[in-house]
């Protein structure tokens, strides 16, 4: 007896394709649809340096970080200045007294010895700058010569006047400064005349070199006699060193 098989029916799409031609374009459209690259999320966090913003992190830093400065006005920055000492105040420079110190010493025979008991190195300092120039002109370089030898000269006198006057001296080593540094003006005066004067070695030369270094022993010895040093019957005896001084610094114009 013949076996009977039974075969399941096959169903055909209506459009009349192949199945391998229908999964043909199926893996074609799959191809053709682009995927989108991955991008990872962006976590929701408001730190600057978390959400990759240059511009708002450096917005956001420079204004937290550093302020804008606070300027002062015209009207308090002058208010601030205007309650400011001016500078030679400030440098205890004083030019009148400078100069009223100069006048007095204008005449050897009245010499105002009150000007001189404030006594200050500005004006000293003055003539030890202008008598190195005039010697720089007439080709001879003495700044250090001239310091060096003002500051021997004034710690011997002041020395010599302590043992003079002894307890009743009050003579201070800086007003002694001031007084030699100030007495030194007429052989600052001799050393700007010696420019024009056409010998200075010459017996005419030694005889003008005579009468400023006697103008300045006076007005030196009278400022350094005064009767608070308790020593004004030895005048003779502080003019002395005070002639040999200045006839060191008249050798250094001449020679």
């Amino acid at each position: 007896m013949p076996k009977e098989f039974r075969i399941p029916p096959v169903s055909f799409p209506s459009s009349g394709s192949s199945p391998a031609t229908t999964t043909t374009t199926n893996m074609l459209h799959q191809r053709r649809i682009p995927t989108a690259p991955f991008q990872p999320q962006r976590p929701s966090s408001s730190l600057p340096f978390m959400s990759f913003d240059i511009s708002s992190a450096t917005a956001s830093s420079s204004s937290s970080a550093f302020p804008p400065p606070h300027l002062p006005s015209s009207s308090s920055s002058g208010a601030l200045f205007s309650d400011e000492p001016p500078l030679l105040e400030e440098l205890e420079i004083n030019p009148s007294l400078i100069w009223h110190k100069t006048r007095s010493l204008l005449n050897p025979f009245r010499v105002n010895s009150s000007l001189h008991l404030d006594p200050d190195l500005s004006g000293p300092f003055l003539y030890y700058i202008a008598f190195g120039l005039f010697q720089l002109l007439a080709g001879k370089v003495q700044f250090g010569v001239i310091l060096g030898w003002i500051a021997i000269s004034s710690i011997f006198l002041y020395t010599i006047l302590n043992f003079l006057a002894g307890r009743n001296g009050n003579l201070d080593l800086y007003r002694c400064f001031s007084v030699v540094g100030y007495c030194l003006m007429p052989i600052v005066i001799y050393s700007a005349a010696s420019l024009f004067l056409p010998s200075t070695g010459s017996t005419p030369g030694f005889v003008v070199a005579a009468v400023f270094v006697i103008w300045a022993t006076r007005v030196c010895s009278r400022l350094l006699t005064v009767d608070e040093l308790g020593a004004s019957e030895n005048r003779g005896l502080i003019a002395y060193p005070c002639f040999l001084i200045y006839c060191l610094f008249s050798m250094l114009v001449m020679f």
